[in-house]
């Protein structure tokens, strides 16, 4: 039988060969997309928002994980009936909505030192707010609420993956449109994961591959792991995937989604295939100590009562 050093070399060589075959699609989401999400669009025009304020708006869904696309301003949502929701107690003044940046050139005649004429350009900018539908109350905008597609109505918990991510006693928060790990910050409201609900997963596998990827991601500050975000990419997905073959997930032998994931980071590293032996090594590190919490409660359990 393969060690486990064996299994996540076998691993590693599969992943070369695949970025040999120069596997490099853009992105994967594993997970089925819900209605009424995508990029931030404002309720009146239907148009999306550009340049800083899409950054802006994706920020603010994450932070209070908020999932349509539909934002408006105050006036806009009063236009269609809509009230908007108090200030929560713990979001701070001036911080319940989102501040956007309004951007327009425009020119001026002036003369220059010579005294001779000439347009001159200037940035007029200025800042509005404006609020998600999910920070208004009003049931005949449902329709602009995000709404569940539901992709495994059947999806079946794996008991050993279910056990060993318990066991991290990570905060796991399931739901949302985004697989993040928010570190700990300051404030206090950091260091947790959030993660699609199970059902919007076509295979289970994919669920757990994702939110084992963000465990890992929180595995970066307990293990004082230093790195770019790039490199963290690489050795998180990696982690996932050794992981998955260690707990024995059904259909986790299939790389090809995690192989291509892995090209992208690969390649925004300057092309250096040969770092991907660097990120194994880090990798394994990652996952023995997620799933050395599960080994831990194992081995207590194991152990024979001594009589006294």
């Amino acid at each position: 039988m393969p060690s486990q050093q064996q299994i996540r070399e076998s691993i590693t060589s599969t992943i070369i060969e695949a970025l040999r075959n120069g596997n490099l699609p853009p992105w994967r989401q594993p997970w089925v997309g819900r209605a009424n999400t995508g990029l931030p669009t404002n309720i009146i025009s239907n148009n999306r928002y550009h340049g800083i304020n899409v950054l802006l708006l994706q920020l603010h869904q994450m932070r209070f994980q908020f999932s349509s696309k539909f934002f408006g301003t105050f006036n806009q949502w009063h236009r269609l009936a809509g009230r908007i929701k108090p200030r929560p107690s713990d979001v701070p003044p001036g911080e319940w909505g989102c501040q956007c940046v309004f951007y327009k050139p425009i020119t001026k005649i002036e003369r220059n030192d010579k005294g001779e004429e000439v347009e001159v350009e200037y940035p007029l900018l200025r800042t509005f707010t404006v609020f998600s539908v999910e920070q208004v109350v009003g049931a005949h905008l449902d329709r602009f609420r995000a709404s569940d597609v539901v992709a495994n109505a059947d999806f079946i918990d794996y008991e050993p993956a279910e056990n060993a991510i318990t066991a991290t006693g990570a905060d796991v928060r399931l739901g949302g449109d985004h697989a993040f790990y928010r570190k700990p910050n300051p404030h206090g409201d950091g260091d947790f994961i959030c993660c699609p609900h199970k059902h919007r997963f076509p295979q289970e596998k994919e669920f757990y591959a994702a939110l084992l990827h963000e465990l890992a991601h929180w595995s970066e500050t307990r293990l004082d792991w230093q790195g770019s975000y790039a490199e963290g990419e690489l050795r998180a997905e990696m982690a996932a995937c050794f992981a998955l073959t260690e707990l024995g997930v059904p259909q986790s032998d299939d790389i090809s989604n995690a192989s291509a994931y892995l090209a992208t980071w690969l390649e925004s590293m300057a092309r250096d295939p040969k770092y991907i032996f660097k990120a194994s090594s880090d990798a394994s590190k990652a996952v023995d100590f997620l799933l050395s919490f599960n080994r831990s409660e194992e081995a207590e359990e194991a152990e024979p009562a001594i009589a006294e």
